[in-house]
Parts: structure tokens; C-alpha cells; sequence
């Protein structure tokens, strides 16, 4: 990638063009985190939360210029002619500057703002990470898969189906599921509702064995009705399809999984239990009870994340997110009309395939190495507030100045205010998204950011095109 980069410039040299070349390295929340902590347990024994945050955050940045400078070393032995005076490190007091005036402007805008949505979720660096950090791993039947914390490989390759009993009734209606342990969160059964084997289902309840309760069997266009049984439990809480059919259909969200892959209290006999331990103990208990039908081999995809190389948990929580919909439609049809070229031409399919159906980027991590988010929770004395009121958070520079500005949007005196700011940091893109603006100056304006930006050519990877 140096190579061409190098090429590209010399390249515009020669054609009477003025170039810059500025090196620089971003501070990789997740990686950086993961190996720091790792090296603190095995030098001193230590988690990060015996020395606490800004110990942690110390001990980051040391490791952090030793391997900068490494990398940097490499970088002068090839001959690159980089402008070492302009060289940057995304956690540089003016790249910070930078990261917080993107964020405020963003979220005044309503472009930033706060959600209860399904994310990826690793019980292993207990985080949400983003969809391009999800490796879909193709599984081909029955196969033993190690995932981190447990001794023993688990089972995936499979589809599972169980009978719940209609209410009022003698029927039983089947449903299938690669992830049987979810069932003690469904919520509902969804069936196609020009399906005529279910049509006299339509409005009727089924009883959920462990919950002890009814729950709906809705009608839903989503369900293909010529896979499998054509019945599909619903969990909204812990699968993304399944949250979209719960928010149609008004369903409860009920969250049978934890942020450390534990069954929940949901159903007692079960609080407690790791994941894929439940799946084997819900088994069992359904077999008992004679509602367990049968076992098969599937073709599936796993979702894998990149750093933990943990199963991805996808769990309901309250995050940061961008609105990409408006964006995403703008850079689609930047290249429609010719205004921006992608070379080679046929990674244009990439570049559409992913921003015709691009969701709203979850921002959050739960990480203490990164850029902590510059927003604060607002509570007035004396009146209750929601963690997701969009009212109930400031976005500023200081504490100060949230105070300042939450006092004029509540209309009370500052010191009825409390102020906590949220101990979650962006996602590392959020700050590489805008280094090639943010490495000269900006928000302030100058002679570089007048001079070189925009630019005119990104070389980059295929695999992070739409970044």
C-alpha cells in the first residue's frame, strides 16, 4: 500500500502538482485495549480495574509510543517522503479538539443520537463492536467450535425444532432454531399470513413452557413460509430480524442472555448458566417435557468477532449512533453520476451493496482507551429523567459548558443540575474517519486545511471501501 501511495505522488509530481504526504497512526481502541490489558495480567497480575481508568489509559500510551515508533522506523526505511513535522497520533490534543467538535455539531444536529437497539456484542471484551468487525464465518453442518472461555468446543452446524402448545387447543405448532437457548426470550411465533396451514392460528396465543406465560402468534410477511416448518419463534431481544418483526408487531422485549453470555433470571432454573451451557440444558429439559422433536445438520453462518474470536452476542442496549441514511444516499449517487470514480470499476458492486442497506452506525464502545464520548447525562433535582429522552443529554466541551447549556434547555439554575458524562468511548473510525480534515487543524481554519483538503485520490482497502 506504501508503494502506491509512493507511486501516486510521484506520479503528481511529475505532472507539476503540489503534494503532501503526512504519516500518521491511529490509536485502535479495541486491539490496543485487548494487548494492554493482556500484558498488565501477565507482567503484574493485574485487571485494568485494579488500577483504574487513568492508570489503564497511562499504561496504554506507553505501550503506544514504543509501537508508534517502530512504526514510524519502518516507514523511514522505506524511503517514504513523508512530512514527519505534520505527523499525528488521533489522540493528539488537537485531533481530540477535533473528534469533540465533530460529535457536538453532530448530535445538535440530530445526525448523533442516543438509542435501545440490537448491537454486536462480545461477552469477551464485554463491547459492542461494529458490523465490519464481525467476521461471518460459513459453517458446513454439524462442526465443534472453540469459543473463548470454555474448555470444551461447542456445537454449531445445527437446527433444532420444538413444539409449544396453542392455547385452548390440542394443536402444537413446530418451530425450528440454530440457537435454542434464545427460546427462553420468543416472545411470539411468526407465520406468513397467506400460509393456509396456520390462517386458523391467526390471533391465537401459544404457552411458553419456562416463562409460564402466553405469547402471540402474529402474522408476518417476513417469514418464509416454504423453509422449514414455515413457524418461526420470535426473540426481538437477541436476533436483529426478529427485532424488526417485535417492533411491528409491538412485541415485549425480553432479554434471556446477559452482557457475560449468562442466562438471565428470565426463567430461574436456568439464571446463571453460560450460553451455550443452556443450550444443552434447554434441550434436555424440552425432551423431558416431550416437546423437543428433533436435531439436524445445517448449513449456517456464524457470526465471529475479529478481535475475541468470540460467537457475537447480539443484545439490547442503550448506544450512540450516526444516522447514515441521508449520507449513504448522497455518496451512492456521488458515484452514480460520475463525481467520484472507485478503480477497478467492479467494486462499485461493494460500494452499493453496502450502503443500499446501511444501518445507523453504533458508535459506542465500552472501552476506556479512546476518545470518551463527549456527552453528559442531565438530571434535574427532583425530576425523573430517561436514559433514551434525547432531551436528557448535553453534548459539549467541558462540564461547564453541558451545565451551561442543559440549564438553558430545562430553563432552571445551573446548580439544580446534575451532570454525569458517559464513561463509554467512540468507535477508533470515528476519529480516522475524519483525519484527512482534522490532521490540519480543523475545526480552526488555516493555511493547510485551505491548501490540501479536499483531496483529490484515497487509495485504501477493498475490505473498507464504504469506510
Amino acid at each position: 500500500a506504501k508503494i502506491k501511495q509512493w507511486y501516486q505522488r510521484r506520479v503528481a509530481i511529475t505532472a507539476g502538482k503540489t503534494t503532501l504526504w503526512v504519516p500518521g497512526c491511529d490509536h485502535a481502541g479495541i486491539a490496543t485495549q485487548v494487548v494492554v490489558e493482556k500484558k498488565l495480567k501477565n507482567d503484574r497480575n493485574l485487571s485494568r480495574h485494579d488500577i483504574g481508568r487513568e492508570a489503564f489509559n497511562a499504561e496504554a500510551m506507553k505501550w503506544k509510543e514504543e509501537k508508534q515508533e517502530f512504526i514510524y522506523h519502518q516507514l523511514r526505511k522505506m524511503g517514504g517522503s513523508y512530512d514527519w513535522d505534520r505527523a499525528c497520533f488521533t489522540m493528539d490534543p488537537k485531533m481530540c479538539k477535533a473528534v469533540t467538535e465533530a460529535f457536538i455539531r453532530l448530535h445538535d444536529k440530530g445526525l448523533i443520537f442516543r438509542s435501545n437497539r440490537l448491537i454486536n456484542w462480545s461477552c469477551t471484551l464485554k463491547s459492542c463492536i461494529s458490523d465490519i468487525e464481525v467476521d461471518k464465518v460459513e459453517i458446513k453442518g454439524r462442526t465443534m467450535f472453540k469459543v473463548p472461555g470454555y474448555t470444551d468446543p461447542v456445537e454449531v452446524g445445527i437446527i433444532e425444532e420444538f413444539q409449544y402448545c396453542v392455547v385452548g387447543s390440542n394443536d402444537r405448532i413446530t418451530v425450528a432454531t440454530t440457537r435454542l437457548e434464545t427460546m427462553l426470550g420468543d416472545t411470539a411465533v411468526a407465520v406468513h399470513p397467506e400460509d393456509d396451514r396456520y390462517k386458523h392460528l391467526h390471533g391465537k396465543y401459544v404457552y411458553h413452557p419456562f416463562r409460564k406465560c402466553e405469547i402471540p402468534i402474529v402474522a408476518d410477511s417476513f417469514v418464509d413460509k416454504d423453509f422449514g416448518t414455515g413457524a418461526v419463534k420470535i426473540t426481538p431481544a437477541h436476533d436483529f430480524n426478529d427485532y424488526d418483526v417485535g417492533v411491528r408487531n409491538k412485541l415485549p422485549f425480553v432479554e434471556c442472555i446477559n452482557d457475560n453470555g449468562l442466562i438471565t433470571d428470565v426463567v430461574p432454573i436456568f439464571a446463571g448458566m453460560r450460553r451455550f451451557d443452556a443450550r444443552v440444558a434447554v434441550r434436555r429439559a424440552l425432551e423431558e417435557l416431550g416437546f423437543y422433536v428433533t436435531l439436524k445438520p445445517h448449513d449456517m453462518v456464524v457470526p465471529v468477532c475479529q478481535r475475541s474470536k468470540d460467537i457475537v452476542e447480539p443484545l439490547l442496549k442503550p448506544q450512540w449512533f450516526v444516522n447514515c441514511k441521508d449520507m449513504a444516499k448522497r455518496a451512492i449517487s456521488k458515484v452514480e453520476e460520475g463525481d467520484l470514480k472507485i478503480i477497478p470499476k467492479t467494486f462499485e458492486k461493494t460500494w452499493y451493496s453496502w450502503l443500499d442497506d446501511c444501518r445507523d452506525w453504533c458508535i459506542s464502545r465500552q472501552l476506556w482507551w479512546g476518545h470518551r464520548i463527549p456527552a453528559y447525562k442531565v438530571t434535574v433535582k427532583g425530576v425523573p429523567t430517561d436514559d433514551l429522552d434525547g432531551r436528557s443529554w448535553v453534548s459539549a466541551h467541558s462540564e461547564e459548558e453541558a451545565r451551561t447549556k442543559a440549564a438553558a434547555r430545562f430553563n432552571v439554575d445551573p446548580s439544580s443540575l446534575s451532570l454525569s458524562q458517559d464513561p463509554d468511548v467512540l468507535d477508533t473510525w470515528f476519529s480516522s474517519g475524519i483525519f484527512p480534515f482534522s490532521v490540519f487543524g480543523w475545526p480552526d481554519e488555516s493555511v493547510d486545511l485551505r491548501a490540501f483538503y479536499p483531496g483529490s485520490l484515497l487509495e485504501t482497502g477493498h475490505d473498507i471501501l464504504f469506510f
